[in-house]
């Protein structure tokens, strides 16, 4: 999530895949929680993307959210500050739960209603109905049971179910250190695109003009396509120079590049006027209509 400034300030809430490519940019309040867009742009995506999972920190995490992620067959994998102190839920008597894990039975400290799940159900497809065919936005859904009353037998339902999701995840994500690195990787592309975009969004020092929702929203996904095209030039000439360190014999594993990021700035020129003999240029370009690359010595 990046902040900017128009006059109190704003927020967008963005999504970035595993290519570094961002697929969704919403603006929001910044005194709303972020949690409650977390989901809005995977329903009706229009990317050609095989989204699955979200990773995201502790500021997108609601038991809402594990709930609908689980409803409409995505999954949320977020790493959690604090992990130790969360309530997780067991399926039998503390007896059997501490017998059964020895490790892992004293945290699991909340019994699991399954009958409250099965009893709200069809509600349950009914909101995931909602949410798939563009109803109602994530955004909505996770607001309003967020703040609905114990009392609500719904909402008691729902956050039953996302006790039960964030179990099954905090048990795999402590139990599991590959599951735990890729969650970081995943977070540190989102950290790496925020400061590629700060660095894009230099003009008026940073700040939104725009006071409509409408032409703010305009701005951030102008924003938003010019880190892509950012990305997609350094990936394509990343790919480029691959290719010919590895036919001069050079050693490069596929396993080396899935750590390296497009995400950076120094071969953009943001500020002054660039002087260039077009023809020349244009002259310089191969058949796919791509500039020569440049060796190390140059």
């Amino acid at each position: 999530m990046n902040t900017f400034f128009a006059d109190e300030g704003l927020s967008t809430y963005t999504h970035v895949s595993d290519q570094h490519s961002t697929y969704g940019t919403k603006v929001i309040v910044p005194t709303t929680r972020a949690a409650h867009y977390v989901l809005d742009d995977f329903p009706g995506n229009a990317t050609d993307l095989p989204i699955a999972e979200h990773a995201t920190d502790t500021h997108g995490v609601t038991l809402i959210n594990f709930m609908l992620f689980d409803l409409v067959g995505k999954a949320l994998t977020p790493r959690i500050r604090d992990l130790g102190k969360v309530t997780l839920c067991r399926d039998d008597t503390p007896t059997v739960v501490n017998a059964r894990y020895p490790h892992a039975g004293s945290l699991l400290t909340d019994r699991l209603d399954q009958d409250l799940i099965v009893e709200v159900w069809p509600d349950l497809l009914r909101m995931a109905g909602s949410l798939k065919f563009g109803q109602a936005t994530a955004s909505l859904i996770v607001g309003k049971w967020s703040a609905a009353s114990r009392q609500n037998t719904l909402a008691t339902a729902l956050k039953v179910w996302g006790t039960l999701r964030r179990t099954i995840h905090s048990a795999k994500y402590l139990s599991d250190p590959v599951y735990r690195r890729k969650i970081s990787r995943q977070l540190n592309k989102g950290e790496s695109l925020h400061a590629l975009r700060r660095d894009l969004h230099y003009a008026n020092h940073g700040t939104v003009r725009r006071r409509q929702l409408e032409q703010q929203t305009e701005q951030a996904w102008c924003l938003t396509a010019l880190t892509n095209a950012v990305i997609t030039w350094t990936t394509e000439y990343y790919a480029m120079a691959v290719d010919r360190l590895r036919a001069d014999g050079r050693d490069i594993p596929d396993e080396l590049l899935a750590h390296i990021s497009p995400a950076h700035s120094e071969n953009v020129n943001f500020f002054g006027t660039i002087s260039a003999d077009v023809e020349a240029e244009l002259a310089k370009l191969d058949e796919h209509g791509l500039r020569p690359l440049r060796s190390s010595g140059a």
